[in-house]
């Protein structure tokens, strides 16, 4: 009996053009409801974009935000990461030898970006991240922080990952979807962490979880879950680690594949 489904964003649920079939979602959903299993977001994307795909029902919802740096349950914050400024300070430092990297800090109440980055980068960046303020000096941000997100070119995302993954020593964690992003987030804090404080919560356990997911940053929710699906278009190791496939996110391969599960049930 399936009481949670987990879906990543990006490349998963949402197609290239950051949209779903949401009449198909909605009739999903409603069956959900009734029939008390939890829809969990778990991304990497900040919480008050993600909330913005899902209209009227978004504050029904539990959002693992800032890849499990952020757990809110129906509006309620659950749990946010919050990294010592010192150590903030610290990995700016690092940063600063990296000139190819571009770097978002990510707080509780808005992303920082420098004010130096071209108007069309900012606003590729505001697709995700729906509160982003430009700022002078990253040193000076008052917030309490959750997370910083990379963005570099394309193929240099593994190289820069294993770099910056012995640049750290341990102090953060460099994940990767691939395509051009890397997130640092805090080592203990990550996509699995928040999807077991939501089971802990409701007394769920993993082999009553359904998750999806198409880049190396969703391996260990797929470990968690028994019903784990790579997406078709995901990677190697995405595919390596989950029990099923299914359809890619251009063919709604996360709504087909919990239809079919529904069908299952016996609840459509």
């Amino acid at each position: 009996m399936i009481k949670l489904i987990a879906v990543d964003m990006d490349g998963t649920f949402l197609n290239r053009h950051l949209e779903y079939d949401r009449h198909r979602f909605r009739e999903l959903y409603k069956i959900m409801k009734e029939s008390d299993i939890k829809f969990v977001v778990a991304s990497g994307n900040q919480y008050y974009q993600l909330k913005s795909f899902f209209e009227d029902y978004q504050d029904e919802l539990i959002y693992v935000a800032e890849n499990g740096a952020l757990v809110i349950d129906q509006q309620e914050v659950l749990f946010s990461a919050d990294i010592p400024k010192e150590e903030v300070h610290q990995i700016l430092n690092i940063l600063e030898r990296y000139p190819e990297i571009e770097k978002i800090l990510c707080g509780l109440n808005s992303a920082y970006i420098s004010n130096k980055v071209p108007d069309k980068f900012f606003k590729l960046m505001q697709l995700y991240l729906h509160r982003l303020d430009k700022v002078n000096d990253f040193y000076s941000v008052d917030d309490q922080f959750l997370k910083f997100a990379l963005t570099c070119p394309p193929e240099k995302t593994y190289p820069l990952t294993d770099a910056l993954k012995k640049e750290m020593s341990g102090k953060i964690t460099p994940v990767t979807s691939g395509h051009g992003y890397i997130d640092l987030i805090v080592p203990s804090y990550h996509k699995v962490s928040g999807i077991q404080r939501i089971c802990n919560r409701y007394g769920i356990l993993p082999g009553e979880c359904m998750a999806f997911g198409d880049g190396d940053n969703d391996i260990e929710m797929l470990k968690l879950c028994f019903y784990s699906y790579a997406m078709k278009n995901g990677s190697d190791g995405v595919k390596a680690a989950a029990r099923y496939e299914t359809l890619s996110n251009e063919e709604s391969g996360v709504i087909k594949a919990i239809e079919k599960h529904f069908k299952e049930m016996k609840l459509i």
